[in-house]
């Protein structure tokens, strides 16, 4: 694949595109958030739009051993062809709700809730449910229940994905639990009317992304969901820039 990726002796992640990442760690082969969809618009209270095509198809990621899923709710972390992916995957983690309105093999997991999952080669890779807030206080009635992983592991780097999460007071949580040494935020300034006539950050900005990096004082950050979709306001090159002004900029995985 000719997408961008993050790499160390244990942990490979590449994003495919939008929240879509592929992540090799500890010799599981984990996917977040499945849309693989082509580029059209998804009806709603909220109609969100796919702008490119996915630029790879669901049927040439090749098997996973789990799919880490924030949310099922939304178009933009779950489509059409990340729903049918879902079926033949052996475990789906998420959400207690998202679990009950997926069925199959979703199981729900609660935050600071922890499973494991067996390496090929012997031990573990544990797998912590973090909180996420996908908006401002108060917001969760209106953009349902979303959730976050940390994943650890014997001689393996603790890593977060942040899910859709637009609080730095989570990942300031994340940080006082987690020794994190790698990072994938989901950012893209996404912004909608959610509790006021405002409009609401609904994940990460730039400038809190680079927040995020400091809290978390990871060594290397990943950034995906900042393109494919008519609703992100902010791109990679917005996080880019708002990381090189803050010094950050070597700490920001190869893209």
């Amino acid at each position: 694949m000719s997408v961008p990726a993050t790499e160390s002796e244990q942990f490979l992640a590449r994003v495919i595109s939008g929240p879509t990442v592929v992540i090799e760690y500890g010799g599981l082969r984990l996917l977040t958030d499945p849309t693989f969809d082509r580029a059209g618009t998804y009806p709603g209270d909220v109609p969100l739009e796919r702008t490119v095509d996915s630029p790879v198809a669901a049927g040439s990621v090749g098997a996973v051993d789990a799919v880490l899923l924030s949310h099922d709710e939304h178009a933009d972390n779950l489509d059409n062809a990340g729903r049918a992916f879902l079926a033949g995957v052996p475990l789906t983690l998420t959400t207690v709700s998202g679990a009950g309105r997926l069925g199959g093999t979703a199981r729900g997991l609660t935050p600071w809730e922890s499973t494991d999952l067996p390496r090929p080669g012997g031990g573990t890779v544990t797998v912590t449910a973090t909180r996420a807030q996908h908006g401002p206080d108060g917001s969760e009635p209106v953009v349902g229940d979303v959730i976050g992983f940390v994943l650890t592991g014997e001689g393996l780097p603790a890593v977060y994905i942040s899910g859709d999460n637009a609080s730095l007071d989570v990942v300031r949580e994340v940080a006082e639990r987690f020794d994190v040494e790698e990072a994938v935020l989901f950012a893209g300034a996404v912004r909608m009317p959610v509790i006021s006539d405002e409009p609401d950050l609904l994940t990460l900005d730039a400038g809190r992304a680079v927040e995020a990096a400091k809290l978390l004082d990871a060594r290397r950050v990943l950034i995906a969901h900042v393109d494919s979709w008519a609703h992100f306001s902010e791109n990679l090159g917005t996080t880019v820039a708002a990381f090189d002004e803050a010094g950050l900029g070597g700490r920001l995985a190869r893209r």
